[in-house]
This record gives C-alpha cells, sequence and structure tokens, in this order.
C-alpha cells in the first residue's frame, strides 16, 4: 500500500520545511519501498511513498505536477 504526507503552513509568509517532508515522509517508508517523491511550494509540501503494484514504470511515480 501507498502512502502520502503533507503539511500546510497556516503561517502563508513561512515556507515549507523540505527537511521535515523528507523525515515525514521517511517515516513511512515501508508503505512504499519503490519510490518516493516531494514537492513543496510556498507554504504547503506534498509527500508521496510508492508501492508499485499495477504501473511498474516510472509513469506511475508521484506527485505528480505541471511546472
Amino acid at each position: 500500500m501507498c502512502g502520502i504526507s503533507g503539511f500546510v503552513n497556516r503561517d502563508k509568509d513561512r515556507p515549507a520545511d523540505e527537511a521535515l517532508l523528507r523525515r515525514m515522509t521517511d517515516v513511512i517508508a515501508h508503505r512504499g519501498p519503490d519510490g518516493s517523491g516531494h514537492f513543496c511550494t510556498g507554504s504547503v509540501g506534498l509527500g508521496h511513498r510508492r508501492l508499485a503494484i499495477i504501473d511498474l514504470s516510472q509513469n506511475g511515480a508521484q506527485p505528480m505536477h505541471n511546472e
């Protein structure tokens, strides 16, 4: 089973702490050993651990975002 982690700082002037997000995502590594991803923008941080079951390619990598 995959896992997600994330946070939103209530103080919008305080940027997302990428080191904190990585630690949060590392704690749930057992939920998805096949990959991980992190995305920080402004005061928001999202992380993902992937367990590849159906789509074994990198097309299933997350978090998905459009830059």
